[in-house]
């Protein structure tokens, strides 16, 4: 595994665009920290964001994991890519030369996504520890771990949405048209959830459940958008009649669904590969 894992490595070391989109992300990700710098005052109103409480644990956890979500699209490009270059510089029917099955090039594409999806969950674990012991009000142990499951949800939903790009890669062949698919399905998606919304199931929890197997959808309820939970706009909420009941925590059937479409992306790639003459 090794051995597979470090060929695909150099692949993306040696590619120029692949470097630069993988730094890129990882300085986004680092920019969350300066959030906590946002200070300003407008007349006796203060205003600054470290001190709303967006770094207390466990809050932290679902605030930071969110957002690290919505910057997978650069890593997301690195995977279309890779598969995309195979074919593109012909190395694939090369490393099949070399020696390598079909199944094995799929596994080593496979975990290297594993790979992205471990460094950036844990990239965003020491980020929200050091943020959340420089601003958080509250540092017992009990607390900081509380809601520690987000990173979880964050691994698996970076490695399904992987998948579904490395599924894409090898299904398409070219990266600009992968991902213009990629935007196409999202479309796609979410007119068949106004559909089930409006049109089949109006005013009924069917629609939620049957839309939360759609795989991008499945993803998403993942990790809810997490700014309602602040306690500022909880207050505002308060104050103008507007009950705030909705869950935030990690929904595990969301992530049994998730799994299971990682599976299915997993093993259409491979058959994919093993049908087609390369």
């Amino acid at each position: 595994m090794i051995r597979l894992l470090s060929i695909e490595l150099q692949k993306i070391y040696l590619n120029r665009a692949s470097r630069i989109l993988t730094l890129t992300y990882f300085v986004l990700l680092m920019l969350i920290s300066l959030i906590a710098v946002i200070k300003f005052n407008i007349g006796p109103i203060k205003f600054h964001l470290a001190e709303m409480g967006i770094f207390n644990f466990p809050y932290i956890w679902h605030l930071n994991t969110y957002i690290a979500a919505i910057l997978k699209l650069f890593l997301a490009i690195i995977i279309v890519s890779m598969m995309a270059n195979e074919y593109s510089y012909g190395t694939l029917k090369q490393n099949l030369i070399d020696g390598l099955s079909k199944k094995e090039l799929l596994l080593s594409k496979f975990l290297t996504v594993v790979l992205f999806s471990a460094v950036s969950t844990l990239f965003i674990f020491i980020l929200c520890l050091i943020l959340g012991y420089t601003y958080s009000s509250y540092t017992e142990i009990s607390i900081v771990f509380t809601d520690i499951d987000y990173l979880l949800a964050y691994f698996v939903k970076l490695v399904a949405f992987f998948s579904f790009c490395l599924f894409l890669g090898i299904l398409i062949k070219r990266s600009a048209f992968a991902l213009g698919f990629l935007l196409l399905w999202n479309i796609i998606e979410g007119i068949c959830g106004i559909l089930l919304h409006q049109v089949f199931f109006r005013n009924s929890p069917t629609a939620d459940t049957i839309y939360g197997f759609f795989p991008l959808e499945a993803m998403s309820n993942l990790i809810h958008e997490p700014f309602r939970r602040l306690s500022a706009i909880k207050t505002v909420e308060t104050q103008i009649g507007i009950k705030n009941v909705q869950d935030f925590s990690v929904d595990y059937g969301s992530m049994l669904i998730v799994i299971v479409w990682t599976a299915i992306f997993i093993f259409l790639s491979f058959r994919i590969l093993k049908k087609r003459d390369l």
